[in-house]
C-alpha cells in the first residue's frame, strides 16, 4: 500500500463521520478498524439507499426521524455483509473459469448482497410499523 494510501486509511475517524452514522457506529460497538470501509459504503450507497426510502410508505419512514438513520444502519449491514462475503470467498475458485471470470462473478454477487441489505432493512421498517417492539429497537439506536 503507497503511503499516500496509507494516511487516507487513518485519516477516518469518529468525528468525521454524520451524526447518524456515529451513533450506529457507538450503539453497535464498531470496531475503530472499519471505519474507513464503513464511511466508503455509506458514500457509495447513498443513491440506491435514497431510491429506497423514497419508495418506502410514510408509516414506515417515521419509525424513523429521517432518511439519515436509514442510511446509516443500511452502511453498517452493508459493510458486515461485505466483509462476511469476502472472507467466505476469498480463496473460492472455479475450474471452468478464469480468474478474470471468477472476480466478475463474485462482484456480481457482492453487488446482489449488498443490494438485498437495502431491500431487508426496507422490510424490517415495514414489519416495525405492526411490532412495537421492533419499533422501539429500531429507535433506541438513535436516543442514546
Amino acid at each position: 500500500m503507497s503511503e499516500q494510501a496509507n494516511q487516507a486509511v487513518e485519516t477516518v475517524k469518529l468525528e468525521d463521520l454524520s451524526a447518524e452514522l456515529q451513533q450506529v457506529i457507538k450503539f453497535e460497538q464498531v470496531p475503530v478498524e472499519l471505519f474507513t470501509m464503513l464511511a466508503s459504503v455509506h458514500e457509495a450507497s447513498e443513491d440506491v439507499v435514497r431510491e429506497t426510502w423514497n419508495t418506502l410508505p410514510a408509516s414506515a419512514q417515521n419509525i424513523l426521524d429521517n432518511f439519515e438513520q436509514f442510511h446509516a444502519l443500511v452502511s453498517l449491514s452493508q459493510s458486515y455483509a461485505g466483509i462476511d462475503f469476502m472472507t467466505e470467498t476469498q480463496d473460492m475458485k472455479f475450474d471452468d473459469m478464469t480468474d478474470e471470470q471468477t472476480q466478475d462473478y463474485k462482484a456480481g454477487l457482492l453487488d446482489k448482497l449488498l443490494h438485498n441489505c437495502v431491500k431487508d432493512l426496507a422490510k424490517q421498517l415495514k414489519q416495525a410499523r405492526l411490532k412495537p417492539a421492533m419499533k422501539r429497537e429500531f429507535r433506541e439506536i438513535f436516543t442514546k
